[in-house]
């Protein structure tokens, strides 16, 4: 049960007993600290995960930065011949896409890992080794896309890689492959860091910590890691049917058979336009932590603040085809979603309005951070400003792919994500490195970022209004762009020296350097109440929370903290510990075991990146083995870290509280883990049914002959497979929890039989019908469902034989069978899976009088 924390029925706090606090201490280090030497790379931490995260982050900006200086130079003089047509295809592509995808939303992931769980008062977040397995995959794929150029194979159709230049092989070559499979890879590790992210909020608030009372960043994380679970998986629905296209010729985007290529576009831009504010509001996070510390007060309308986020989330997901508007869209279309792109200004200006509140009502320190923050509300909202204009249908036509929407898209992203970024990473340098920035050196960079980015892109507006188009190679001297572009050339190396500049003063050395005084900013949250020098626990022991800035409205509380006054002051079994709270009220629930330093994610993350690259050339049989080993590195994983019998049912964590030290159900982490990830899974799902109605309102002739629809009595009795399989599952997790092992695991085990064969019920009604999904966009989409439903299966299968193995070594049993319980919470999302496609394959031609 749930337990209420009133601190009047709480115990007092034990008198300090200095050798007791030695002994604790001693207890932590040993269970929290970080592997030695080159055994780092096992590491798990939050702390160590995030730096690496944040300086790889930052490797591929650097990378992309200099691709944007060479595009400038290519672009600096007329008729420049600097580089080839080719390669400059090649590097326009790679630097949206580095931009894009290895920067702008791991950089988030970065930060958010990082600071996370000390602004939450915590220890770490609950699954520090699927932090660990994210960070592998963006590292490998990230290589692996960027590396490409070096081979001269590096994709060239775009960051948006439209159709159907890059569903032709014999245009776009092996770089599509290579920009749609790495990608593929490096949005596991950001789905993954979004479930991360999402439970740590939800689940690893420290006791107290209603969901009103937490700090703007926790609110912000929680809506952007949201966005990337229903943004990300429309675009890897997308990229797997272009990648079955130009793999095996199945007809998606081809019109010669029933295919389209807009598709492409809907499915890419339902993806593109949350994506500008998935990248927007965690920087914006950053600006609303940070100003109530250099306002000495309150944020002004933090719960508007909120709202606004949420509405710009919600607003964000409408506004794709604002990208569309010379496509030939009706109308309707155009005017519905030139509205919608009209609304979200209104949430955005509430954020900025009570920025400028918060700074009107208090006397602002000046601060480096500060400086960077106010460029970023100047070039943002300038930037806003143009975005308005282009969201108008009429200025859209006359400014399309020009230069016009080069210059807004970097005034939006640049002021809205990297000037903020740069301001907290001044700010927060001091609690990463516990050393101090050199000021006057920051103050340069500053300047120099400021001017430089002003004077490479202000003169772009003028530049796209005299027609200059986007991605072009190079131009004539009577166009008259010559002195425009050479005035954006100047520009972006002045703004290359200024990040030079800032990159040098947060690298330079600094081991001689005093350390900082502890919270040097007299911030009101939590993550400066860390110990200097810093430990890798993290918290001393887990604070009672009951206000928005603890630091300034709960006196003591630091020396409470290193006390040990509070919750899970020890470490006596020698597990990492973390306390579970419940979603709206942070009250206790449990106390969660978390896994340590392994090598199986690098493991888990070598192998299945090495998947995705061996497909990209195509050598299947090599692919399947990889497979085979990234399925045996998670499963030791999973075994070795996950759902552990405890040595005991309970444990006092202090202040006269005992909290169980296990959990199954909704009570669980990893319940709750289950549950998000399903949803971003029938979130791409629900592309693949997108595309299915896209073609039915786009095709006249979309449904076959009466005799090419898979015949209504084999597709039932599929769906009955499919269910009685679904059913089996749901009668083992009962028949565990009466004491029944055996047949538990015979349901199991039959369940994944009864599944399979409902698969091949339906891929014999397919085949029967005479479907060929290289011949019609109907086949290929009929032959995709089942495939989609194949893969699943072959999942559930993999976590059927492993939750029966676990029975089986009494691992999983009536009293402790969370396994089993995640498990079933799977093979629902599993059997609504069915029943749609069912609907998809038989119900709805049916209606549409196909039969």
């Amino acid at each position: 049960m749930t337990q209420e924390i009133d601190l009047s029925k709480l115990a007092p706090p034990e008198p300090f007993d200095e050798a007791r606090d030695k002994a604790q201490r001693a207890r932590l280090m040993t269970v929290w600290q970080e592997p030695p030497g080159w055994k780092i790379i096992t590491a798990v931490n939050n702390s160590h995960i995030g730096k690496w995260y944040l300086l790889t982050s930052f490797a591929f900006f650097v990378f992309a930065g200099i691709l944007a200086l060479m595009i400038r130079a290519q672009l600096a003089v007329p008729n420049n011949d600097l580089f080839s047509q080719q390669l400059y295809n090649q590097l326009f592509t790679l630097h949206g896409t580095a931009m894009m995808f290895l920067f702008a939303v791991p950089i988030f992931e970065a930060v958010a890992i990082l600071i996370l769980p000390e602004i939450l008062g915590a220890r770490d977040l609950p699954f520090p080794r699927l932090s660990a397995f994210g960070y592998w995959c963006f590292l490998i794929g990230g290589v692996f896309v960027c590396g490409s150029i070096l081979f001269g194979v590096a994709p060239d159709g775009g960051w948006f890689m439209y159709t159907p230049l890059s569903s032709n092989t014999e245009y776009s070559g092996l770089g599509a492959d290579i920009w749609l499979l790495g990608l593929s890879f490096i949005e596991v590790s950001s789905i993954a860091a979004a479930v991360e992210l999402i439970v740590g909020v939800l689940k690893c608030r420290p006791p107290g910590m209603r969901l009103n009372l937490m700090p703007l960043y926790c609110w912000y994380v929680l809506v952007v890691a949201g966005m990337i679970l229903f943004a990300f998986p429309p675009l890897i629905a997308g990229d797997l049917l272009l990648e079955m296209e130009r793999a095996f010729g199945w007809a998606f985007f081809d019109v010669d058979r029933g295919g389209d290529p807009m598709l492409w576009q809907h499915l890419f831009w339902i993806f593109g336009h949350p994506e500008v504010y998935i990248v927007f509001l965690p920087s914006i996070a950053l600006i609303a932590t940070m100003l109530p510390t250099f306002a000495g007060r309150p944020m002004v309308g933090h719960s508007w603040i909120v709202l606004s986020a949420i509405g710009v989330a919600f607003l964000s997901f409408g506004l794709w085809v604002h990208h569309m508007f010379t496509t030939g869209l009706p109308e309707i279309s155009l005017s519905f979603f030139s509205a919608a792109s009209e609304a979200v200004a209104v949430p955005t200006g509430i954020q900025i309005f009570c920025f400028i509140a918060t700074m009107l009502v208090s006397k602002l320190r000046p601060s480096v951070p500060m400086l960077f923050a106010g460029g970023a509300l100047a070039i943002f909202v300038f930037g806003g400003l143009t975005g308005v204009m282009v969201a108008l249908v009429p200025f859209d036509w006359q400014a399309h792919d020009s230069y016009f929407v080069v210059a807004h898209l970097h005034y939006t992203l640049i002021g809205g994500m990297l000037f903020p970024l740069m301001a907290g990473i001044c700010y927060w340098y001091p609690f990463v490195t516990q050393r101090a920035m050199n000021d006057r050196a920051s103050r340069w960079a500053f300047w120099l970022m400021f001017g430089g980015f002003n004077l490479a892109f202000l003169p772009m507006h003028w530049t796209g209004i005299m027609g200059m188009p986007r991605r072009v190679w190079t131009y004539d001297l009577s166009d008259g762009w010559a002195v425009l572009n050479m005035v954006s050339t100047i520009g972006a190396f002045v703004f290359a020296a200024g990040f030079a500049a800032l990159a040098a003063n947060v690298l330079w050395p600094r081991g001689k350097a005093p350390l900082v005084a502890r919270n040097i900013w007299n911030a009101g949250t939590m993550e400066w109440s860390g110990e200097v020098p810093g430990k890798p626990w993290g918290a001393r022991s887990i604070p009672y929370i009951h206000t928005r800035y603890p630091l300034w409205e709960q006196p003591g509380l630091v020396e409470q903290i290193d006390r040990g006054e509070w919750f899970l002051p020890d470490a006596e079994e020698g597990k990492r510990e973390l306390i579970v709270t419940d979603i709206l009220d942070a009250r206790p629930l449990y106390v969660q075991r978390v896994g340590g330093p392994t090598f199986l994610t690098l493991g888990s993350a070598f192998c299945l990146g090495t998947v995705f690259i061996l497909a990209t050339f195509h050598l299947w049989s090599l692919a399947l083995a990889f497979g085979a080993g990234f399925i045996g590195f998670t499963l030791w994983w999973l075994w070795t870290g996950t759902s552990e019998i405890p040595e005991r049912p309970s444990k006092p964590v202090g202040r006269g509280l005992t909290l169980p030290t296990y959990a199954q159900g909704n009570r669980s982490p990893g319940w709750w883990a289950v549950f998000i990830t399903m949803t971003g899974d029938m979130t791409a799902f629900m592309g693949l049914v997108f595309s299915y109605f896209f073609y039915w309102t786009a095709l006249p002739d979309f449904f076959p002959v009466a005799a090419q629809i898979p015949a209504l009595h084999w597709l039932l009795l599929g769906l009955g497979g499919l269910i009685v399989g679904w059913l089996m599952s749901v009668g083992a997790r009962r028949q565990l929890g009466q004491g029944a092992r055996g047949t538990a695991m015979a349901l199991l085990l039959g369940a994944v039989l009864a599944g399979f064969a409902g698969l091949g019920a339906w891929a014999f009604a397919a085949h029967e019908a005479g479907l060929d999904p290289t011949v019609h966009s109907f086949d290929a989409m009929v032959w995709m469902l089942v495939l989609w439903m194949g893969l699943h299966l072959l999942l559930n299968a993999v976590m059927h034989v492993y939750v029966a193995a676990r029975i089986w070594a009494d691992i999983c049993n009536p009293d402790y069978r969370a396994d089993l319980m995640n498990l079933t919470l799977f093979t629902h999302f599993l059997a609504l899976t069915a029943i749609v496609i069912f609907i998809l394959l038989a119900v709805f031609p049916m209606l549409m009088g196909a039969v």
